[in-house]
């Protein structure tokens, strides 16, 4: 399947991925976000290549927060006994309510665009229509009192506006990983098991690790073997 990119015609992350569950004729559900998290990374690759001109970095970032969920709940199918916090379930709870919520508002996107095209639209309440517009202001306001609450919000504004914050993380790929696991058998190692390399890690690691354990078997540096249902991984050098 190809998603082709128009410039022209762009969407966002919600109705991109929306657009590629409905294609593969699949139900909003955490399986089927992570059955198609391949096909939407591929479409963030394809939109990351285009000139810097024509996509905007906010619109490249709202695609990276979703590709990151979409990582998250793909980890979480291959690997059903890892732990997620409260926050990363809420995550992935929040994804399925917005895809929900745009797949029925979407015919009513449509609608409403046609009413609009054809000059078919109100601005106002039929009880409202015709009427001179209004204003009820308390009996004890004075002008003092609603320039002194304008200049509250705006120096609230400004004060929120020279706020920054820095959020550093480490950052991990997956190239690094390969690496990483090639230099255990270099070393000597004549096997590994998943469990043993990602004791002490952080899960976001442990997801990056499994990522590059994929791309190995994947590419046939490295066969990988597992007796039963969640039970470990056995590692082992391609020969």
């Amino acid at each position: 399947m190809t998603f082709e990119l128009k410039h022209e015609k762009f969407s966002g992350p919600i109705e991109a991925l929306l657009d590629l569950i409905e294609r593969k004729k699949l139900e909003v559900t955490e399986f089927s976000l992570a059955e198609v998290t391949a096909d939407f990374l591929d479409y963030l690759q394809k939109l990351g290549a285009r000139e810097s001109a024509t996509v905007s970095p906010r619109i490249i970032a709202d695609f990276v927060v979703i590709a990151s969920k979409l990582l998250l709940i793909k980890s979480k199918a291959l690997l059903p006994d890892i732990a997620l916090s409260p926050e990363e379930e809420q995550d992935i709870k929040d994804l399925e309510l917005q895809l929900y919520f745009y797949k029925n508002f979407k015919p009513a996107v449509i609608h409403i665009k046609n009413l609009w095209d054809a000059k078919q639209f109100s601005v106002s309440r039929p009880l409202l229509a015709h009427r001179t517009a209004f204003f009820y202001p308390a009996a004890n306001i004075q002008t003092e009192n609603l320039l002194q609450s304008i200049t509250t919000v705006f120096e609230a504004l400004e004060e929120t506006a020279k706020e920054t914050r820095i959020m550093q993380a480490p950052l991990m790929r997956i190239e690094e990983k390969i690496q990483e696991i090639l230099r255990l058998f270099t070393a000597g190692a004549s096997s590994l098991t998943f469990k043993t390399m990602q004791k002490t890690r952080p899960r976001s690691e442990i997801i990056v690790l499994f990522l590059a354990l994929l791309q190995l078997v994947n590419n046939q540096l490295v066969h990988a073997e597992q007796t039963d249902q969640f039970s470990d991984i056995v590692v082992h050098p391609h020969t």
